[in-house]
C-alpha cells in the first residue's frame, strides 16, 4: 500500500512552476492592509497599549473605592490612606512582570498566576506604605475587602478584553497584515495557519523569496510570491505591513540578518521560526560565549520523578473520580443496557506508552447488527477514513448510534470508563489520545515525529483536545499540539488542560 506523506518538515528546493509574477501586488494580498478605524486602533494598534492598563487601573481603583465604602479619605495620618498607592502598584507591577507585553494568542489562564502574584505584592506595598507613613498597616478588613476586589476586578476586565478581541479577530474585524520571507514547505504552513486561525491577528498578504518552491511541493499556497528581499521597502510601501515572519527560504543568514536590520529601520515587528523548531520548548536557556550567544535544550524526562508523581496522582484521581462519577456512570450503564441488546462496555486495542497496545473502554453507543460488527469495532478501509489530512474518530461507517449513544458522545460521557484504564496504568488522566494499530503503523510512515506520542502514557483528555482538535480534525495539526504537550509538559501545564477541559465540556463533543 502507498500512501502520500501528510506532512514533512525538509525537502529539496526547486525552481518556481507556474508561479503568479512576483513583482505585481495581489488584490487579495493588498485588501489585507485595510484595517482601519476605531476597533482596530483600540484592540491591535497602539490604543491596545493604552487600553489594558487602562481598564486595569479603573477595575482597581474601584476595588479600593468600594472596599472604603466610596468615601476614601485623604488625611495622610488616615490609616486608609496607603490604600490610595494601590491601584498605582499593582499597574506597576503587572508592566514589570511583562503583563503589558504583546503576544499572538494569550490564553486567560496564563495570567491567573502573575496576576495573582502582582496583586498580593501590591498589597504587601501598601502595608509597608502604612508602616512607614503611620507606624501601623491599613485595617484587615480593609485590605482583604481591596485585594478580593481587585482579583475579581482585573479578571472580569482582562477577560472581557480577551473575548473582545477574539471575537474581532474571528470575524477578520481587525488584524496586522504580515509577510512571511520563505515560500517553501514552513513558510506555506505558517500561512496556511494564520489563515485557518484569524485570532491570531496575523493577516498573511504573501511571501518574499529568491527562489519560492512549486505549490504542488509545498502542499498548497493560496498567496502570492511578492517578490524577492530586494523588494522589501517597495511591498511594505505597497501593502502597509507592520510585522515580518521569518521561515526557512533560500536566502542566505548573512542577507536575512540585514533584511532584519533594514525591518528594525523601517519600524517592522520581526518574527523567526528557528531552524530546529521541533526540539524547541519553554525551558530553553540562554548563555553567551564573549558576544555569541549560545542556547541550551533541556528535555522532558518521560520516566524522571516528575512524571512518577503525575502517574501516582492519575492513580489517586481516578478513584476519587469513579467514587465521585458513580451515580453517572451507574445511569449510564442502565442507559446503555436498556436501549439495546449487547455488552454495556465496548473496548477497542490501542497503542499506548513504549507502542504497548491496550484495551480502551468506552460506553457501548451504537446497536449491534445481526450478524454484523459488535459496536464499533469495523471501521472500514483506512484511506477512506483518513481523508488527506483528517484524523480518523467521529461515526465511522454506517451511522449505528442508539439515541442513548448519540447522548454519550455528544456530552463525553462515553469516555468515561477510561479511569479503569487510568486505575491500571494504562492512561493517565492527560496526555495524547492513544490510536489504533493499524492507524499508528499508518501515521508513522506518512506523519514526521508522529511516534512521539508513544513517550508517554496516552490520556482521557489532552492539550490538542482542549483546543477542538477531536474527531475527524486535522491529524497534522493534532500531532503539533500533542508533541508541543508533550516538549513542554509540566504539572502547571496540566492544571491548565484540567480547566479548559471544564470549558470544553459545556460545548458539545460533535
Amino acid at each position: 500500500m502507498s500512501h502520500t506523506p501528510i506532512t514533512q518538515q525538509t525537502s529539496t528546493t526547486l525552481p518556481l512552476q507556474g508561479e503568479l509574477s512576483r513583482a505585481a501586488p495581489h488584490p487579495r494580498a493588498l485588501s489585507r492592509s485595510s484595517f482601519r478605524g476605531p476597533l482596530q486602533w483600540a484592540l491591535e494598534d497602539r490604543g491596545w497599549r493604552v487600553l489594558r492598563p487602562g481598564v486595569d487601573f479603573v477595575f482597581l481603583c474601584a476595588a479600593v473605592l468600594i472596599a472604603l465604602g466610596a468615601k476614601p479619605t485623604f488625611d495622610p495620618s488616615s490609616l486608609q490612606a496607603p490604600l490610595l498607592a494601590f491601584p498605582f502598584v499593582v499597574v506597576l507591577l503587572f508592566s514589570l512582570r511583562g503583563l503589558y507585553r504583546t503576544r499572538l494568542r494569550a490564553l486567560i489562564l496564563d495570567g491567573v498566576v502573575p496576576v495573582l502574584s502582582a496583586v498580593s505584592v501590591g498589597a504587601m506595598a501598601v502595608i509597608v506604605f502604612g508602616l512607614f507613613a503611620n507606624g501601623k498597616a491599613p485595617p484587615q478588613d480593609d485590605l482583604v475587602r481591596v485585594w478580593l476586589l481587585a482579583l475579581a476586578g482585573v479578571g472580569l476586565g482582562r477577560v472581557g478584553l480577551s473575548l473582545l478581541q477574539r471575537w474581532a479577530r474571528s470575524r477578520r474585524l481587525v488584524g496586522k497584515p504580515v509577510l512571511i520571507m520563505g515560500a517553501g514547505v514552513v513558510g506555506a504552513q505558517v500561512a496556511r495557519r494564520l489563515e485557518a486561525h484569524p485570532e491570531y491577528g496575523l493577516a498573511p498578504v504573501g511571501f518574499l523569496d529568491e527562489d519560492p518552491r512549486s505549490i504542488a511541493e509545498v502542499g498548497g499556497r493560496d498567496l502570492p510570491v511578492l517578490g524577492t528581499v530586494e523588494d522589501l521597502d517597495g511591498t511594505v510601501a505597497r501593502t502597509g505591513v507592520r510585522n515580518l515572519i521569518v521561515a526557512f527560504s533560500s536566502v542566505t543568514d548573512e542577507r536575512v540578518s540585514r533584511l532584519i536590520q533594514r525591518c528594525q529601520e523601517l519600524g517592522i515587528e520581526v518574527s523567526v521560526v528557528p531552524r530546529m523548531f521541533d526540539t524547541i520548548n519553554n525551558r530553553v536557556g540562554y548563555d553567551t560565549v564573549g558576544g555569541l550567544p549560545l542556547m541550551s535544550f533541556t528535555m522532558v524526562d518521560p520516566r524522571g520523578f516528575q512524571f512518577a508523581i503525575k502517574h501516582a496522582l492519575d492513580r489517586l484521581l481516578a478513584i476519587v473520580f469513579l467514587l465521585l462519577f458513580s451515580p453517572i456512570l451507574i445511569v449510564s450503564a442502565l442507559a446503555v443496557r436498556l436501549s439495546s441488546s449487547g455488552p454495556v462496555l465496548f473496548s477497542q486495542r490501542r497503542v499506548g506508552r513504549d507502542g504497548k497496545p491496550f484495551d480502551l473502554y468506552k460506553f457501548r453507543s451504537m446497536r449491534i447488527e445481526k450478524g454484523g460488527p459488535a459496536g464499533e469495532e469495523e471501521t472500514g478501509p483506512l484511506e477512506h477514513l483518513l481523508g488527506g489530512d483528517t484524523a480518523p474518530g467521529g461515526v465511522e461507517g454506517d451511522d449505528r448510534r442508539t439515541a442513548v449513544g448519540r447522548f454519550l458522545r455528544r456530552t463525553s460521557l462515553d469516555e468515561l470508563p477510561q479511569l479503569l484504564n487510568v486505575l491500571k496504568g494504562e492512561m493517565s488522566i492527560i496526555g495524547p489520545r492513544p490510536e489504533r494499530p493499524e492507524f499508528v503503523e499508518l501515521f508513522n510512515q506518512d506523519i514526521v515525529r508522529y511516534d512521539d506520542r508513544h513517550r508517554v502514557k496516552s490520556g482521557i483528555t489532552g492539550w490538542a483536545q482542549v483546543h477542538g482538535l477531536r474527531g475527524q480534525t486535522s491529524l497534522a495539526e493534532r500531532v503539533e499540539w500533542d508533541n508541543y504537550y508533550i516538549a513542554n509538559w509540566s504539572l502547571g501545564l496540566d492544571l491548565k488542560i484540567v480547566a479548559l477541559t471544564v470549558v470544553a465540556l459545556m460545548r458539545s463533543a460533535e
